[in-house]
């Protein structure tokens, strides 16, 4: 698995939204592995905007499998400063929450974080992880 992960970093090195790193948990990284609860080895962890426990990743282990889940679960396209990558609905949102004040782009965010633990289709989960992302940027 290590040279499909490494050709992900490869791949992601010069994201903004997306960092993918490894720790050895049985040098210098043990002390965070415990704090995650790793057990086994290799294990994947990926983390959200909000998230600060992490998920288990449990799909595929080579490149293809590794880059289509980053590409659709994790991976921000759009940027509020040059919305030409974002989607009509993005670009709605941008400018509905542009035109709200700062303290009302933050009870948006406390109402989204903490709806992000709940059971939710993937759709809607997607959308409210950019919602998220959105508002973050715009005060960011």
């Amino acid at each position: 698995m290590k040279p499909a992960w490494d050709q992900l970093g490869d791949e992601y090195a010069a994201s903004s939204s997306v960092v993918i790193a490894d720790v050895d948990c049985t040098a210098s990284g043990e002390e965070l592995c415990e704090s995650f609860e790793i057990r086994g080895y290799p294990t994947i962890k990926y983390f959200l905007d909000g998230d600060s426990k992490g998920q288990d990743y449990q799909g595929g282990r080579d490149f293809d499998s590794l880059k289509t889940f980053v590409e659709e679960n994790l991976e921000v396209k759009c940027d509020v400063r040059n919305p030409t990558e974002c989607s009509e609905k993005e670009k709605s949102y941008i400018e509905k929450m542009k035109a709200k004040s700062k303290d009302d782009r933050v009870k948006q965010i406390i109402r989204l974080e903490g709806m992000v633990g709940e059971s939710m289709k993937a759709d809607l989960k997607t959308w409210l992880r950019q919602r998220l992302h959105i508002l973050r940027s715009l005060d960011g």
